[in-house]
């Protein structure tokens, strides 16, 4: 493969992903808002590049369920409705509770094959524990941006926490599927949560998901989720009641 057209298509494929990063930005942010329309002339021209990787990134956003094509009008923010977010919660639910069940059964293979691959990944070999404090300083700066009601920064060191911490378990399907439900249902529920003062009203209990999940106590940690699941379900409702 001659090195330039190679140089050439990870630039291009760089850039993209850089595009649709900064896009989703703006939507988590509340500057793109539900049923705002572009094109792709209007984010080439703000970003100063080509047209043919901010389509290639929209196309990519549409694909997640975060834009709307629309063949004679360009694309949209994709407008989710509580509805949407109850089925979100529903299945992010479904998916977090199996997989730290199956990850802390000791009969399970795919419990021995996780655990066996979280620590082939090691470089020292650590242990699951060890690598799980790293996940738990996410989850602290994640707390304390909830505690102060920065949702922005909430937001942000939320994602990563639990990117990472479904990266442990060494399935990559299921990691970038909760992933992408992730980010929906953020993108679903700032249009309520930018409507008031947050402090002291989001869920904040990372670090304690993380400790159960280093004793290897299945129970404690599918008590969290259900609770984090229902908090923030109860708490979009109120705000979308008014």
């Amino acid at each position: 493969m001659p090195g330039t057209g190679g140089n050439g298509a990870v630039t291009r494929s760089t850039l993209r992903q850089q595009i649709a990063d900064a896009l989703r930005d703006e939507v988590l942010a509340g500057r793109l808002q539900p049923g705002q329309e572009f094109t792709v002339k209007e984010i080439a021209e703000q970003y100063g590049v080509s047209a043919t990787p901010v389509r290639e990134a929209l196309v990519d956003l549409s694909a997640q369920g975060l834009l709307d094509a629309d063949q004679h009008r360009g694309f949209r923010v994709h407008e989710y409705s509580l509805a949407d977010y109850r089925g979100m919660i529903e299945a992010r639910g479904l998916v977090t509770d199996g997989l730290f069940h199956r990850y802390l059964d000791e009969k399970s293979d795919i419990s021995r094959a996780a655990r066996a691959a979280l620590e082939a990944r090691a470089d020292d070999p650590r242990t699951a524990a060890t690598v799980l404090a790293g996940v738990r300083r996410r989850g602290e700066e994640a707390e304390r941006a909830a505690a102060a009601g920065d949702l922005n920064i909430l937001i942000g060191y939320d994602l990563r926490f639990w990117r990472e911490l479904s990266n442990l378990f060494g399935n990559p399907y299921l990691s970038d599927f909760l992933h992408r439900l992730r980010v929906q249902s953020w993108v679903c529920a700032v249009q309520y949560l930018r409507t008031v003062d947050l402090r002291g009203r989001l869920w904040a209990e990372h670090t304690a998901l993380v400790d159960a999940l280093a004793r290897r106590d299945a129970d404690a940690a599918h008590e969290i989720v259900t609770a984090y699941n229902a908090h923030s379900l109860a708490l979009i409702e109120r705000l979308a009641a008014g």
